[in-house]
């Protein structure tokens, strides 16, 4: 037996094991992969489990805000769907944040698309008491239209922000996501007989 498939028995895989909230659409709980600031493109490797380096950014940039995904979720890239986290803090990778969702932007990603839900970290009483992504400032989502059109631009590669949409929106992606998860993964889990994970307890 290989040390992968041995390492692999040990872990759970943070993507099928954690539910994405006990509130969802609106709260969900994110799993961090890059905190803000970083200029490393860390994420999931969806095998192993384990958080993974894909590669330092090509173009001297940083990301805005930390980034992740929802577990158990599932999108048209064969991932689960992307999530920003606000918070005034940079949020170390692989931590769960309990979030409110306020927005999303619908974004191209090399002709496939790569929508990222936008919330607030409930946890942080500096941005909690935002409810929809137009409170934000206009020039933080100029900022991050800026990075995401920009970050790939040295890897020759083509990313399009079509548009930020409100709130209402966002839940109807992340309902959708929760349910093409369930259609793609929910037999196979049912059989498995591994106990979830919820904010890092097992049940």
């Amino acid at each position: 037996m290989s040390e992968s498939n041995r390492v692999n028995k040990k872990l759970k895989n943070p993507w099928h094991a954690i539910k994405p909230g006990p509130n969802t659409p609106e709260y969900v709980t994110g799993v961090i992969e890059i905190p803000k600031g970083s200029r490393a493109k860390y994420e999931l490797d969806k095998d192993s489990g384990l958080l993974k380096m894909d590669r330092v950014l090509y173009s001297s940039v940083y990301y805005p805000a930390n980034y992740g995904f929802i577990p158990q979720t599932y999108c048209d890239d064969n991932d689960p769907l992307d999530i920003l986290i606000l918070s005034q803090i940079d949020i170390v990778p692989f931590c769960l944040v309990d979030a409110r969702v306020i927005g999303v932007m619908r974004m191209v990603d090399n002709g496939e698309a790569d929508d990222k839900i936008i919330a607030v970290a409930e946890g942080d009483m500096s941005v909690n008491h935002i409810n929809d992504i137009s409170e934000l400032p206009v020039h933080f989502t100029r900022e991050l239209r800026t990075f995401f059109e920009d970050y790939k631009k040295l890897e020759n590669k083509t990313v399009v922000i079509e548009e930020f949409q409100s709130k209402f929106v966002a839940l109807q992606i992340v309902e959708q996501s929760i349910v093409d998860y369930q259609e793609k993964f929910g037999k196979k889990n049912k059989k498995e007989k591994n106990p979830e994970i919820i904010n890092g307890n097992s049940f």
